[in-house]
């Protein structure tokens, strides 16, 4: 069965291809290495020997932009460690043969541009012509403060006395107060912006009550419309939902819970109407802002593995494309699926992660891919992963604690930190206490953490950054167990199960988080048990 979908795969992409006339070969220069398109390097539950890490290697299969997300942002970017760049204003597609990079367009001859010789450089070069700098950036909350989304606690049994509990207890266990999200689902309908009577009996007084303890509220959306409620009629009838290819009859599309239709954003209806509804619910329920889920290429294409769908009148990249910029108008707001709108005001999420040491590997590779993409306002997954699967009928014998704490390690230094699965329901107190230090680390570091946002909102440059980025041609081609957090910050959390690791650091001189100094250009053996994260200020 899989040999047979892999056969299928392979024929719809050389089918796209037939249509695709322009085609451009880029020889490689002497140990050049390419990085970009996507920020995951997978789509979830990708067993980890099948995953192709960034830079890509010199026999890369094909990629389409045009049709493949992996869940996650994307954008029509390639950059090199020499210092050249590949962009187009549309989907392309991308593949390598003994080092040498092949692209396919259907819109123009694409071309590899030079504007430098580092990956800063090609970085820089591509930004300033492209997705420049906004100075704009999410809301400094977002950055400062840890974040609670109650997808796993809640799952689809979102409720008033549940949602105002898990707030309780983040307060009752010494946690920071934060962004506070609400997820699916919590109206009555998919298109529908009324809270649920019968499970939020007043939701404004909810939305006071956890204003009150410190918590901003967000409410989780998609563009997604129950095709047997009242409001897809209204939409259909006004042509703002997707419709069947070559149709003029409305597309029913599967998505990971069940068949909807689907708002068309290139409809200035579809756009004016959702803008509506969200400022409507900010009126009158004082809601901050909003989680814009979905909008995947498999919604929207034929061809996907997990949603298979027939193709449309629209696609998913212009369909992301249109939803951020709808998104940036609210300043509380995330996105887990993007196209292009480098450098804009939108917190990105990683894609939802399993819990394993595994899929706890991609979280640095995918954020530094992410900043690499002009995305520098990016939420690693939520701590632990994001799959309800892990956290049900859980056997605490066998529930491996310190895969929990190190989740959270590795974001209490990055951008955002996101917790879901309640933390005090899967751990022991000794477990818990290390994970609490994590949440509150991150809340010390926040007027840091904001400051790096508002530098990136002037400069264009990423937060979280490849070492090749700020240190070329010292061998951090391939470094995936380390990233810097701005200039100053060198972060080496633990992405296995043990209790020490080595660090490399580049050229200088360099203080860990204990105050023992090191010269740099040497790679070191540290402990790390598992009350540490080790990091180390860049000295200079």
């Amino acid at each position: 069965m899989k040999k047979n979908a892999l056969i299928c795969l392979a024929f719809i992409f050389s089918l796209n291809l037939l249509a695709q006339e322009n085609i451009s070969e880029i020889k490689s220069i002497s140990d050049e290495k390419w990085y970009g398109a996507y920020t995951a390097k997978a789509f979830c539950n990708t067993p980890l020997k099948d995953i192709t890490f960034q830079p890509y290697g010199p026999n890369e299969k094909l990629n389409d932009l045009s049709v493949d997300n992996r869940g996650n942002q994307a954008a029509p970017l390639l950059i090199s460690n020499k210092g050249r760049y590949v962009w187009s204003d549309q989907p392309f597609a991308f593949e390598f043969k003994d080092g040498d990079m092949t692209l396919h367009s259907n819109h123009e001859k694409i071309n590899a541009a030079t504007s430098g010789k580092t990956l800063r450089d090609a970085y820089l070069g591509a930004m300033k012509l492209y997705f420049p700098a906004s100075g704009k950036m999410p809301n400094e909350l977002m950055f400062k403060m840890p974040q609670y989304n109650m997808w796993i606690e809640l799952n689809y049994n979102q409720d008033q006395p549940k949602i105002l509990k898990y707030a309780n207890d983040i307060l009752a266990n010494n946690f920071p107060s934060g962004v506070f999200m609400i997820d699916d689902i919590w109206s009555k309908d998919y298109g529908n912006f009324d809270f649920d009577p019968s499970k939020f009996s007043n939701p404004k007084a909810m939305v006071d009550e956890l204003h009150s303890k410190g918590f901003k509220v967000m409410l989780w959306l998609t563009p997604f419309v129950s095709p047997d409620g009242k409001e897809f009629g209204h939409l259909a009838k006004n042509k703002a939902v997707v419709l069947k290819k070559d149709s003029t009859k409305p597309a029913i599309i599967k998505w990971w819970n069940g068949y909807s239709g689907c708002l068309d954003f290139t409809k200035p209806f579809a756009v004016d109407w959702l803008r509506s509804k969200l400022k409507g619910l900010q009126s009158t329920y004082s809601i901050d802002g909003f989680k814009f889920d979905a909008v995947d290429s498999d919604f929207y294409s034929k061809g996907s593995r997990v949603f298979p769908n027939d193709d449309t009148n629209t696609n998913g990249p212009i369909q992301a494309e249109l939803f951020g910029k709808l998104g940036a108008e609210f300043d509380f707001n995330e996105f887990r699926a993007g196209w292009k709108n480098g450098n804009q005001p939108l917190a990105q999420r990683l894609q939802d992660k399993g819990y394993s040491w595994d899929e706890l590997k991609l979280l640095i590779p995918d954020m530094v891919s992410a900043g690499l993409i002009g995305h520098p306002y990016t939420c690693p997954d939520m701590i632990g992963g994001g799959l309800l699967s892990n956290f049900e009928n859980i056997d605490y014998s066998k529930f491996d604690q310190e895969l929990m704490v190190r989740s959270a390690q590795i974001q209490a230094l990055m951008p955002m930190m996101q917790f879901s699965v309640a933390p005090w329901r899967v751990l022991d107190e000794k477990h818990l206490v290390i994970v609490r230090e994590a949440a509150q680390l991150h809340a010390k570091m926040g007027d840091h953490i904001v400051g790096l946002a508002r530098k990136s909102a002037i400069d264009g440059e990423p937060i979280v950054r490849h070492l090749e980025y700020s240190f070329p041609n010292q061998g951090f081609e391939s470094c995936d167990t380390q990233f810097m957090l701005g200039e100053k910050y060198l972060v080496a959390p633990m992405t296995v199960k043990g209790n020490s690791r080595s660090v490399k650091l580049p050229k200088g001189n360099w203080t860990d988080e204990l105050g023992k100094k090191y010269k740099g250009g040497q790679t070191i053996t540290i402990d790390v048990p598992l009350n540490r994260l080790p990091y180390f200020i860049n000295n200079k």
